[in-house]
């Protein structure tokens, strides 16, 4: 992309144990969706979200103890999952009850996640599974769930090996966790080992499995991955090198083949790198990124027949450090988790173009990271 380009692409877009079974939020009228904010504290924040207009508002503390960096709900029930990110100790995965009417959470039980650090969960509601990423501890797990929604054992724990020339990649670093669309295969994006870990996956028995690894450029950093609307190709977000890379799935074989690798950082950026999110829009047609290193959302077209990426959009996020965003299921809104400004920015998303507009709409979330919408 030409500067010239880049500039009007970038003007377009201008316009310990939880101690308690639940920390007490003052009562408000019962919003029409919730919103959890993780943090780099000990505590989950709780804000109010109007799907209509936009309108993001404060409700404070919804639960406190662990550093859940990373949350995700139910897709039925009023349950929440959130990590304990210490890396410094076993991490664990807690599951809280959630009161619509208020948004306090109430813990409702907790199981080990088999290694230290847990920092990013995945759900496959198919096997009734929760799929935990340990950053510390280089590995992945999986915990069962039952029928209401509630923890049960940890079933099967796989370490990674590997490392890298960065300072930050002497040993593995499980960072994600993906379930293919055929629900036999966990990708896993590994920041140390410079791999993205490809285990098999046994929905019945919930066991984890080595299968094979795609190997990135040395010193890349892989971070989170997600699939394609049609499951034939996935999109891998590389922290260290701000890297965005369109990836060919099979899923007979469980193999991923490099199709596309795009710079997330401008030409003129002279910064540390540092990719942080992506996501596809439910209809498929554009991925999202996040770029840490200068504070930016970039939007890319997807060729339907290639899977192939174009750039279409480059904004400032809001506020410093996009650490991630989630994008809300009606496809109309992106809400993005800055960790330096400690802000959550609403963004508004045009469902033909794909293109992004600030709403100007924010709230106050110190350390923030990672964003969850409970409908």
């Amino acid at each position: 992309m030409t500067p010239n380009l880049r500039r009007r692409s970038f003007m377009r877009g201008a316009g310990a144990l939880v101690a308690c079974a639940a920390v007490p939020v003052r009562a408000h009228d019962v919003p029409a969706e919730l919103v959890y904010v993780g943090t780099q504290g000990r505590e989950v924040h709780a804000l109010r979200f109007d799907p209509g207009s936009g309108a993001l508002a404060a409700i404070g503390p919804a639960a406190q103890g662990a550093r859940t960096t990373w949350a995700v709900a139910h897709p039925r029930l009023p349950i929440l999952y959130g990590v304990d990110d210490d890396n410094a100790r076993p991490g664990r995965v807690i599951a809280y009850a959630i009161d619509r009417a208020t948004g306090a959470l109430a813990t409702m039980g907790e199981v080990a996640a088999g290694g230290n650090g847990t920092t990013f969960l995945a759900l496959d509601a198919p096997a009734r599974t929760l799929l935990a990423a340990n950053f510390a501890g280089g590995s992945v797990s999986s915990i069962a769930l039952d029928q209401a929604g509630r923890l049960g054992a940890l079933v099967s724990t796989l370490a990674e090996t590997g490392s890298g020339p960065h300072r930050r990649q002497a040993s593995a670093h499980a960072h994600g966790a993906a379930v293919d669309p055929s629900g036999r295969f966990v990708l896993v994006p590994d920041l140390g080992a410079d791999r993205v870990f490809v285990v098999a996956f046994d929905r019945a028995t919930r066991v984890l499995a080595p299968h094979g690894a795609f190997a990135v450029p040395p010193g890349s950093g892989p971070r989170h991955l997600v699939f394609g609307a049609d499951g034939r190709y996935a999109y891998l977000v590389n922290e260290l090198t701000a890297q965005l890379m369109v990836l060919r799935w099979d899923p007979r074989e469980g193999r991923l083949a490099l199709v596309q690798a795009l710079a997330m950082d401008d030409a003129a950026f002279t910064g540390q790198s540092s990719g942080a999110e992506v996501a596809v829009s439910p209809d498929g047609r554009f991925v999202y990124a996040a770029n840490r290193g200068d504070n930016t959302l970039l939007v890319y077209r997807v060729d339907a027949a290639t899977g192939m990426l174009a750039e279409i959009q480059r904004v400032p996020s809001g506020g410093q450090a996009p650490w991630s965003f989630t994008l809300h299921p009606s496809g109309r809104w992106l809400l993005v988790a800055h960790q330096k400004s400690g802000t959550v920015n609403v963004f508004g998303i045009d469902p033909a173009s794909g293109l992004l507009a600030d709403s100007g709409r924010s709230a106050a979330v110190r350390a923030a990271v990672s964003v969850t919408v409970v409908r």
